[in-house]
């Protein structure tokens, strides 16, 4: 029952960010997508996803319980907490720290998490600064990272 739900707010919160999506515009034109086809995907993929989540069939004759709802809220508190600490940890070390209460969440083991936590940090941070240009806070390890 608790993945319906969540898979309800999933497609309501991809509704309103198509919505919100919309009016996104860039002053002057340098690039054919324009600013708002990254959220507008976005929206439409977790509008999938949230729909598959309401739809899809049961797998265990569905009792509501409390062992399932704990593993999302340490998500969502994990997720609070990153958006919370990004600017000032910078998206390496935030990134970093975040991966461990979702890894472990997904049964994964904290060393693992870690790991798979820095290597994801690392990796998405050389890229989106790296190969796209796209401006990421460096936050503490600015000195390392040659922080903007």
């Amino acid at each position: 029952m608790s993945d319906r739900i969540l898979g309800g707010v999933c497609v309501v919160a991809a509704a309103g960010m198509a919505w919100a999506a919309q009016d996104y515009a860039a002053a002057i034109s340098y690039e054919p997508v324009g600013p708002r086809a990254f959220p507008l995907l976005l929206s439409v993929l977790m509008a999938i996803g949230g729909a598959w989540l309401v739809i899809r069939p049961t797998i265990r004759g569905g009792v509501f319980a409390l062992d399932k709802l704990l593993p999302v809220g340490l998500c969502a508190v994990a997720i609070v907490i990153y958006a919370l600490l990004f600017q000032w940890l910078g998206y390496t070390l935030a990134t970093s720290l975040m991966a461990v209460p979702v890894g472990m969440a997904f049964g994964g083991s904290w060393k693992r998490s870690l790991a798979g936590g820095i290597g994801l940090g690392l990796v998405l941070f050389l890229l989106f600064d790296k190969l796209l240009d796209v401006v990421l806070p460096t936050g503490l390890l600015g000195f390392i990272l040659g922080g903007r």
